[in-house]
């Protein structure tokens, strides 16, 4: 720990401005390195052959749900989104990570915790941590915009659905395929939001996709989902 007031070290006594005066404020400085602990429930899914070849490593795909979901109550976060899907699909070819914010937070505030999340997983699991894919809705959308601006080198694309972001930000994203999905008639977050951030991808030459619902309203997420072509677009894409 480290603490420096440039004041004290001219003169004990405080400091005397260029007018003569005694200076009420010291210029100071504090540095020290703190550890905090991170708690994080989810979901865990398996690929049906997990296992059956030792040597095998696996994609993996990072679901963030909408605020509706925060909580304590896992079950809360099957009703849409990958959860839902794992439980329709056992060949489900990823896989899954799905963590539960918690109730008075929200994703954009727990990207530490959800990068940590991912270290552990890949310690833990046969992750392939060359194709690593993010996505989330709503309040997921926002929270996946956030993590993969803090840590784009983590992913080999991402998939914001009804979400938005900091277009300053999007630049980070420059090297990564990001495709963006939207309804049109949005509104709890309008589709400007996710416009915004498409339009700063693309300025700073993005690779960018940018799907718009023309008759969906919040809910552009089942679509989506439903959509096999998600799928295969994630794994088209490595590190």
């Amino acid at each position: 720990m480290n603490f420096v007031c440039s004041a004290l070290l001219m003169v004990l006594a405080g400091s005397i401005s260029a007018s003569g005066e005694e200076n009420p404020q010291q210029e100071c400085t504090f540095e020290a390195q703190i550890t905090k602990t991170v708690k994080l429930n989810y979901l865990l899914f398996l690929p049906k052959d997990y296992g059956e070849y030792p040597q095998q490593k696996w994609p993996l795909i990072l679901f963030l749900h909408g605020a509706g979901e925060r909580g304590n109550d896992l079950n809360l976060i099957k009703a849409h989104g990958i959860p839902k899907i794992v439980e329709q699909r056992e060949n489900f070819p990823f896989i899954a990570v799905s963590p539960q914010c918690p109730k008075h937070s929200w994703w954009p505030v727990e990207v530490e915790a959800l990068n940590a999340l991912l270290d552990d997983v890949i310690e833990r699991y046969a992750v392939d941590t060359k194709r690593i894919y993010l996505t989330g809705l709503s309040m997921g959308g926002y929270g996946t915009w956030a993590l993969a601006t803090a840590y784009p080198e983590r992913f080999a694309a991402i998939a914001p659905i009804c979400g938005g972001g900091d277009p300053d930000e999007a630049c980070a994203l420059k090297d990564i395929p990001v495709w963006v999905f939207h309804g049109a008639k949005d509104a709890v977050v309008s589709v400007e939001e996710s416009k915004k951030m498409v339009k700063a991808l693309e300025d700073c030459g993005g690779d960018v996709r940018f799907t718009i619902y023309p008759e969906a309203d919040h809910d552009s997420w089942t679509e989506t989902y439903d959509n096999p072509e998600l799928y295969v677009w994630f794994l088209r894409h490595s590190r």
